[in-house]
């Protein structure tokens, strides 16, 4: 049988207990009122600005001229003469005379085809009055009844022939005679860059040797790869566009203007590409000139695309762009796609003037979305951005 103290000890302890929750309970605090959060996605954004936009297309190349001489000698004999200015880099203009062979051999020659020439045309003229005394003396025999025609030995027309063909093959010695004395002078056929020179004072060269090489310095071309699917932004397939050359010139960004000319019609077989054939005029004559066998970069002009708009090419996905509307949603416009190019998109229809371009990443966009503005994004045009990212 429980004694009386077994009885009461567990009632103390459940009323202690309850009267310790109560003490808890009393104490404690009821929760904070938290005020309603915006669950918006923060975007920022860009003023569309559509402009006219020039569809450039870049290209490389290597400056060279479009005229490259082989100097050969015509005639043999021994280099008396070399001029200072032909030295490899030396400037020289044309008609300038480079080179002397010996002309002593070729004088004497000249000198026996004109002795010749001469010995011929007396001949000649003795010959033509012999047969002029024999048509004479027939005319004098003959009779008004004969018939009888006079041989052409008679009337000395074959010794006329004869003496009229030593004549002009002597005219032909001394015209070959000229042009190998002419042929001893070494002249530059245009204004030039000495390439190369290959003779000394004092060689001895037959026909065919080498002299040197000249580069005419009054064009210079340039061979602009250019793709395939380029070639739609450029007007007439590029030709007559003008192309901004850039290169370095004494360690300093130097740009010449040259126009495009050309193009060689045909796709290479190991690039796939085709070629432009840009000119520059006088590339010597300028303070930084286009130095032959320099590489420049090239930027030629195509066509002009109006009321057009660059962007990103991170914020275009299947031909759909992000805009905010005046209610802050979002919603979705289709561009027209022109050009995709370093990254950015060009396109010609799909914004108007003045949207707001959402330039924010968003994980899950859809249309009519609500979403708040930055208003410490600095407004910028999304042209004006695009340009600065390029």
């Amino acid at each position: 049988m429980a004694t009386k103290k077994q009885i009461i000890l567990p009632i103390a302890v459940l009323v202690g207990g309850i009267a310790l929750a109560a003490g808890f309970s009393s104490m404690k605090q009821p929760p904070e009122e938290k005020p309603e959060q915006d669950t918006r996605p923060l975007v920022s954004t860009d003023a569309v600005n559509l402009d006219a936009i020039s569809l450039d297309v870049k290209s490389y190349g290597v400056v060279k001229a479009k005229d490259h001489t082989q100097l050969v000698a015509q005639v043999s004999g021994q280099v008396v003469y070399v001029s200072e200015q032909f030295v490899q880099g030396g400037f020289v203009s044309q008609g300038d005379i480079l080179a002397r062979i010996d002309p002593n051999d070729y004088e004497a020659a000249l000198i026996e085809a004109q002795a010749g020439l001469a010995q011929a045309s007396a001949d000649l003229e003795i010959e033509r009055a012999q047969a002029h005394v024999a048509k004479a003396e027939w005319d004098r025999i003959k009779d008004d009844s004969n018939q009888i025609i006079p041989s052409n030995l008679y009337l000395r027309k074959p010794q006329l022939a004869e003496k009229l063909a030593r004549y002009r093959a002597a005219q032909a010695a001394e015209k070959r005679a000229v042009r190998n004395l002419e042929r001893t002078y070494i002249k530059a056929p245009y204004d030039a860059i000495i390439a190369a020179r290959d003779i000394s004072l004092g060689s001895v060269v037959n026909p065919g040797s080498q002299f040197g090489a000249l580069s005419s310095t009054s064009i210079a071309e340039i061979r602009l790869p250019v793709a395939d699917k380029e070639l739609q932004y450029l007007e007439n397939g590029g030709i007559g566009a003008t192309a901004t050359l850039t290169a370095e010139y004494a360690g300093k960004p130097t740009t010449w203007q040259a126009k495009i000319v050309r193009s060689e019609g045909v796709i290479d077989q190991k690039s796939r590409m085709s070629y432009l054939v840009a000119q520059v005029n006088t590339p010597y004559q300028s303070k930084q000139p286009l130095r032959f066998g320099s590489y420049i970069n090239a930027n030629i002009t195509g066509q002009t695309l109006n009321d057009a708009i660059v962007v990103p090419h991170h914020l275009v996905k299947d031909n759909k762009i992000a805009v905010l509307n005046d209610d802050l949603t979002l919603s979705f416009k289709t561009l027209n796609i022109v050009r995709e190019q370093n990254g950015m998109v060009i396109a010609s229809a799909g914004l108007n003037q003045g949207q707001q371009l959402i330039t924010s990443a968003l994980e899950f966009p859809t249309e009519g979305m609500q979403v708040k503005l930055n208003d410490l994004a600095s407004p910028k045009s999304a042209t004006q951005l695009a340009l600065k990212e390029e």
